[in-house]
């Protein structure tokens, strides 16, 4: 019992914000607005989590995650383009015009963020860490523009984090990767039943 008291009081923040995670996940899935307050307290207790495992991309991601969160807030609350018979932001498919620019600037950020993290900081992981957190500001950009195709790169970026986090020792945050692993397939579907009733 005292050596579950000493993890929990040595990884508070962690705990704390790998519940605020599957908080968050399930907001996601549900579209519900408290999803951006409660990431933007999620992503600060982070902030701090991933500086100590040195963890540098991550890091920044999770600055990134604030902005867009702010930014998310806002679009769903007030993106719906006038349209008055709309309750919210509908959830739509990406268009093909806009792939080549996700693509490209995915490539861009895993070249300049691996170049950082093999360059400038002590990280272990660089590449691994570079090509998390460059899908991750990607598909943060479409959940905060509600198109459907993000949940398919957090399965991706869920999945490897999991062995990341594995590999890094943060077994709450891993724990957290698994679960959102699994909810990230739910949440495609759930968005897909809504994105095909609006055809």
């Amino acid at each position: 019992m005292a050596v579950i008291i000493e993890y929990i009081t040595g990884n508070y923040i962690e705990l704390l914000a790998m519940a605020l995670g599957l908080v968050s996940i399930v907001l996601q899935i549900k579209q519900n607005l408290w999803l951006w307050p409660v990431n933007i307290v999620m992503v600060s207790l982070y902030i701090i989590v991933y500086i100590d495992a040195r963890l540098y991309a991550d890091m920044s991601l999770q600055v990134y995650y604030l902005i867009m969160s702010v930014y998310g807030w806002f679009y769903w609350l007030y993106g719906r383009k006038n349209r008055k018979d709309q309750k919210q932001v509908p959830v739509t498919r990406t268009r093909k015009k806009v792939w080549p620019f996700l693509i490209l600037a995915t490539i861009a950020l895993f070249v300049i963020i691996s170049y950082i993290l093999v360059n400038y900081t002590d990280s272990d992981v660089p590449y691994l860490d570079a090509f998390t957190t460059s899908l991750s500001f990607v598909a943060t950009w479409m959940l905060a523009r509600k198109l459907i195709e993000n949940w398919i790169i957090w399965i991706v970026v869920d999945a490897v984090s999991v062995g990341l986090y594995i590999f890094k020792g943060l077994f709450p945050t891993t724990v957290l990767f698994l679960v959102l692993t699994i909810l990230a397939f739910k949440g495609y579907h759930e968005w897909k039943k809504e994105l095909n009733t609006n055809i």
